[in-house]
């Protein structure tokens, strides 16, 4: 799919240079050893124009000076509106009366662009309603039809119906929406699971991948890759009918291991590593390396201060993106600074974990439709990537999986993250038992699991609970026959959610758990969220297992 451009030693040696230069130790790089292969060019090939082209391509000056200018109170705003008529007129027109004395860029804006809609705005939640009625009733709130598509919108027009996760994400995101199903399929709304579904393997067809949400400046990045999940969900026994995804599947697998065949000992392309010893892991990944549409002068600002150069910190920043865990002390070098992130450097543990899900779904399908020499091959897959995460990212000392960074190859931080492995039964039992041993005692709370243990102001770290998490720890602990943390776990949650419920009357995002009484999260780069899809899902799931809290 792109021009692979390899670096040299003569190459590596400049970067070590030019790294001295922006006061960067290369020793702790280890850049003599390391060889990194980037895709080039940075456009993605394959796609219709009208898809490959963000608004900063199309607006170029005046999507910055919009940006720049903070015109809007949230960054993700502008590239949201819709255009009244072609792009290149409207670039035209600015440059002609940008300069004018009596210029107001505000009304310009006003003038040639459709502002977004909020639409769950008006809604307004009954307080008499149970936290079950509510999710119930919330879901017709969420949900997109399919509508014509706005000519130069940065919204993908999508074939069927989708749920957003609702406050400024008015489009549909890949993970969450497999959290959001799980209460889809509690509360009965199997015509939406197979809407869902159905719309993803569109877009596997369509785009060579699933992108990060149905916009097009989320084109060159996914996220966690759980659509064998939603598979497994969407069918009664995880297998039977599964088939007609076996090739979106496959689809999917090939966009994550792009370049692996080609890689020497040390080397990375996009969401390929391949370690010192043989194995291939993966990585998150941002084929663009410029500020993100929808955070782009929160990222400028990031990158200013880093003391690198701008396009590594907007590719790790757009990475970041891709983890779903934008932004966590994971990815810092300095758990302080924002802008000492190296998301790109590390092996993550949660993206392995689906990986290998990934590889066994496709064998079990192969299997069952007499294909024995796939089903081998993805068998071993599998059985390949969990020795190499045994390896590299199994932390024996303190019972518990961790990042890897490759480049320093050392081990990352401990999270929430650690509990994948257990959810897609990756896992030992013993692996499972120590694992409990150190959740309990570095992330567990009253009101839930932490996703970290180390408090930076950013959204995926102490002192913040989010559903997802919750989730995979329960079912997670509890496949592997710890009940008692898994229920806790559960129970715990529940009672977050719902002593905010009665009080607010609505779900939120995320949840401050870290003292005794839970509270709404805080951190990150915008402000708190209510809807909100994938609390909705996991909270709906929750009840039908263990009743209203």
């Amino acid at each position: 799919m792109f021009n692979q451009k390899i670096r040299t030693v003569e190459t590596v040696e400049f970067d070590i240079e030019q790294e001295l230069l922006y006061e960067i130790d290369p020793c702790e790089l280890k850049l003599d050893e390391m060889l990194e292969a980037e895709p080039e060019p940075e456009m993605i090939e394959g796609l219709p124009a009208s898809d490959a082209l963000t608004p900063a391509d199309r607006y170029l000056e005046l999507f910055e000076h919009v940006q720049s200018t903070r015109l809007f109170a949230d960054s993700k705003t502008f590239p949201d509106c819709s255009p009244k008529m072609d792009p290149l007129d409207i670039l035209i027109r600015y440059r002609k009366v940008r300069r004018h004395r009596d210029f107001d860029l505000r009304q310009f804006v006003e003038k040639h662009f459709w502002l977004p809609d909020v639409l769950s705005s008006e809604y307004v939640s009954d307080p008499s309603f149970s936290l079950k009625e509510h999710i119930d009733t919330l879901w017709p709130v969420l949900t997109r039809e399919p509508q014509d598509h706005i000519p130069w919108s940065s919204l993908l027009a999508l074939p069927q119906a989708y749920i957003v996760p609702g406050g400024r994400f008015s489009e549909t995101y890949y993970w969450d929406s497999y959290f959001t199903m799980l209460g889809l399929a509690e509360s009965g709304r199997h015509d939406m699971l197979k809407c869902m579904a159905d719309n993803f393997a569109w877009m596997i067809e369509r785009y060579g991948h699933i992108p990060n949400g149905n916009r097009t400046y989320y084109l060159s990045r996914s996220q966690p890759p759980v659509f064998a999940l939603m598979v497994e969900l969407f069918e009664e026994d995880g297998v039977r009918g599964a088939r007609r995804y076996l090739d979106h599947l496959k689809m999917e697998y090939a966009f994550w291991m792009d370049g692996a065949d080609s890689l020497v000992l040390n080397q990375a392309y996009r969401h390929v590593v391949r370690m010192p010893n043989g194995a291939h892991l993966n990585r998150y990944w941002d084929d663009r390396d410029t500020p993100r549409d929808e955070s782009w002068i929160e990222d400028v600002e990031t990158a200013r201060h880093s003391g690198r150069p701008p396009n590594e910190v907007y590719r790790d920043l757009r990475a970041g993106a891709a983890s779903g865990w934008d932004y966590s002390s994971r990815w810092l070098r300095d758990t302080g600074r924002l802008a000492s992130i190296r998301t790109t450097q590390f092996i993550p543990i949660d993206l392995n974990a689906f990986l290998f899900k990934l590889e066994n779904t496709i064998a079990n399908i192969s299997g069952r439709n007499g294909d024995k020499e796939t089903e081998a091959l993805f068998q071993q897959k599998a059985s390949d990537r969990r020795a190499a995460v045994n390896h590299y990212l199994w932390d024996d000392e303190m019972g518990c999986y961790r990042d890897y960074d490759w480049r320093r190859e050392e081990l990352g931080l401990f999270s929430a993250a650690s509990i994948v492995p257990l959810y897609v039964g990756m896992s030992t039992h013993e692996q499972a038992e120590r694992l409990s041993d150190a959740v309990k005692a570095r992330l567990l709370t009253p009101g839930g699991i932490l996703a970290t243990e180390h408090e930076t102001g950013e959204q995926w770290d102490k002192p913040n609970g989010w559903a997802p998490l919750q989730w995979m720890a329960i079912q997670g602990f509890k496949m592997y026959g710890n009940d008692s943390l898994g229920d806790e776990i559960a129970h715990s949650w529940l009672q977050t959610v719902n002593h905010f419920y009665k009080t607010h009357h609505k779900l939120i995002e995320k949840y401050h758990i870290a003292s005794s009484t839970s509270r709404e999260g805080g951190g990150g780069e915008y402000p708190l969220q209510d809807g909100f899809g994938w609390t909705n899902g996991v909270v709906r799931r929750l009840i039908g297992l263990y009743g209203e809290p």
